[in-house]
């Protein structure tokens, strides 16, 4: 009797512990299924392309190129004389001179000593006028009476009016001495130098001229429609990434290169981070 009973309580214990195992089975694909629904859910709501697409779309492009600042002009700085430098005053390449600055002066020592001897020159010519005046019947004291056409005979004749002609042009010259700067700029070429000889038609150094810059850049054939004369730019250089500046289209090429590029030139307004040489990004932008 006993044997049976034992049997029996096995027998429950065994079907218990296989019905608890079911269920822990069943659990976890149930939550895996709830977990897998909203996933597949959520694919519909992505799937839009058209009106992502209609957000994402620039609603205009830009076109960049790259170029570099040049100055509009470089002006030299001439002697108009042949004289020796006695002042230099420029130091560096790179050195800022404000227009009207003294740069330069000359030894003026032998056009002092000409000056001298031209005004003695006048002197004696001026002697030698009132003596012809005299010569003909006015007094020293009243030669202004004496009519114009006789008077410029007298002048003539005594050299006064080449020796008086001959003094103001040394005088004149004698301001060459002294040489200031034509515009303010930076030095960007030494020629000469302290005690060096300075002559006409050789520049003693160069000016950039900062308040007029311009950039220049190449754009392909098939951009040129863009780039019409007055188009307004943008441009950014290497040095200063995040500052924008205007620029206005001034020239065009007419001439295509063999790569199908064409030169374009805009003027930049000035700017104390803006200097030639730089290498500049400019951008064009189209509806």
């Amino acid at each position: 009797m006993n044997k049976y009973i034992r049997i029996t309580l096995f027998t429950l214990l065994i079907s218990s512990l296989t019905a608890c195992h079911s269920n822990q089975e069943s659990q976890p694909a149930a939550s895996s299924n709830q977990e897998s629904q909203p996933a597949a859910q959520s694919v519909p709501a992505a799937a839009n392309p058209g009106k992502v697409s209609e957000r994402q779309a620039p609603r205009n492009f830009q076109t960049a190129n790259k170029g570099k600042i040049e100055s509009v002009r470089e002006i030299p700085v001439f002697s108009r004389i042949s004289e020796q430098i006695v002042l230099f005053a420029i130091q560096n390449v790179g050195e800022y001179v404000k227009k009207g600055q003294l740069v330069a002066r000359l030894s003026d020592e032998a056009l002092r000593i000409k000056i001298q001897h031209c005004r003695a020159r006048l002197e004696k010519a001026e002697f030698q006028y009132q003596a012809i005046l005299m010569g003909q019947g006015y007094k020293r004291d009243h030669l202004d009476a004496a009519p114009e056409s006789i008077r410029k005979i007298a002048r003539i004749n005594s050299g006064y009016n080449e020796a008086k002609s001959e003094l103001s042009t040394l005088e004149h010259e004698l301001t060459y001495c002294t040489i200031t700067a034509p515009v303010s700029g930076y030095v960007s070429k030494i020629q000469n130098t302290l005690y060096g000889a300075a002559r006409p038609g050789e520049p003693l150094f160069y000016i950039v001229d900062m308040d007029h810059l311009k950039v220049g850049f190449n754009v392909l054939e098939n951009e040129l429609s863009k780039y019409t004369e007055g188009a307004r730019l943008t441009v950014s250089t290497l040095t200063f990434p995040d500052e924008q500046h205007e620029a206005t289209v001034s020239a065009i090429s007419p001439v295509i290169n063999d790569n199908g590029m064409i030169h374009i030139e805009a003027t930049l307004k000035p700017h104390p981070h803006l200097m030639p040489g730089m290498t500049a990004f400019v951008t064009i932008e189209a509806l």
